[in-house]
């Protein structure tokens, strides 16, 4: 078998979603115990435009599009898990994205810079206080991830977490799709979204700097106008790192694969099982490995 196509995913409630090439696929455990299946085409601004490609540009666009469709799944997994009676529409995923975004902006923009405010007491210096603002951010961050770690839902959820991380290594390995093979496969994954974010933190602090040291106000809204550039440049370096055989650079992801000892849990047999089927879904026919296992029933 040639080399397989990339494949990346997202846990949801109660299930996994998998994104592939050309389609997207959400498993979840419905409360029947079966597996529900909800497969959809993808496709991508970046396939229309080819200047969307470029490096740098491509990375803000792919964070976006994950964003809605990690929100489509989400909507569909409390749907088939019992959660909601009804799918949320497009329109009320937008007003879900901006008030999420909102609260991220508050959370990890606003409220570390404007800690980083008091500090101008003892040193004026715009490198100094940028550093400051960026280790307020990542303290923000990793407390945010304990915090939310306390939850029983939210633990269920890094379970399939480590379930999507499992057998997309399983898949990379090239071997058949099954639960024993998949579960002795290591659950941190250097391409996961929560290494991406730390990323995130890092290079913004380092662009941040470049701003010098303004008024609070302008400090935030330059703050928000640069993501898509941090988001970028950010994308580049998880994409080539977690194709990079080079000690140094496997030294330097270290901790954002540390971090998914947080972000994963070790998955249950039934949640794997979640897992293969969104993968399966979303491979081509010739893609799926020989002796890969059929867990819908």
């Amino acid at each position: 078998m040639k080399d397989n196509p990339t494949v990346g995913g997202q846990a949801v409630i109660e299930g996994v979603m998998m994104r592939g090439e050309k389609l997207s696929a959400t498993a979840v455990r419905a409360p029947s115990g079966k597996i529900v299946l909800d497969v959809k085409s993808v496709t991508s601004l970046r396939d229309k435009y080819k200047i969307l490609n470029l490096p740098f540009i491509r990375g803000a666009i792919s964070l976006f599009e994950s964003l809605v469709l990690g929100m489509k799944a989400l909507s569909f997994s409390a749907q088939a898990a019992g959660d909601e009676d009804e799918t949320l529409s497009d329109k009320e995923i937008a007003v879900t994205m901006i008030v999420a975004f909102i609260l991220a902006a508050s959370l990890f923009i606003a409220i570390p810079t404007g800690a980083t405010h008091f500090f101008m007491r003892f040193t004026d210096d715009a490198f100094i206080l940028n550093i400051i603002e960026g280790l307020f951010r990542m303290i923000i961050f990793f407390l945010y991830i304990v915090a939310i770690t306390q939850l029983n839902d939210i633990k269920r959820v890094f379970s399939y977490h480590g379930a999507e991380h499992k057998t997309i290594f399983c898949y990379e390995h090239k071997k058949p799709l099954t639960v024993e093979n998949a579960k002795v496969e290591p659950r941190l994954h250097p391409r996961c979204g929560t290494a991406f974010l730390l990323i995130v933190m890092l290079i913004a602090t380092f662009v941040f700097a470049f701003t010098g040291w303004p008024d609070i106000f302008e400090r935030v809204i330059s703050r928000i106008i640069l993501l898509p550039v941090i988001a970028g440049i950010s994308y580049e370096i998880l994409k080539f790192s977690a194709k990079s055989d080079n000690k140094i650079i496997k030294l330097a992801i270290l901790p954002g694969l540390w971090l998914q000892y947080l972000t994963t849990k070790e998955p249950e047999d039934d949640m794997l099982e979640v897992a293969i089927e969104a993968l399966k879904a979303v491979l081509p026919e010739d893609k799926i490995p020989d002796g890969s296992a059929s867990y819908l029933y």
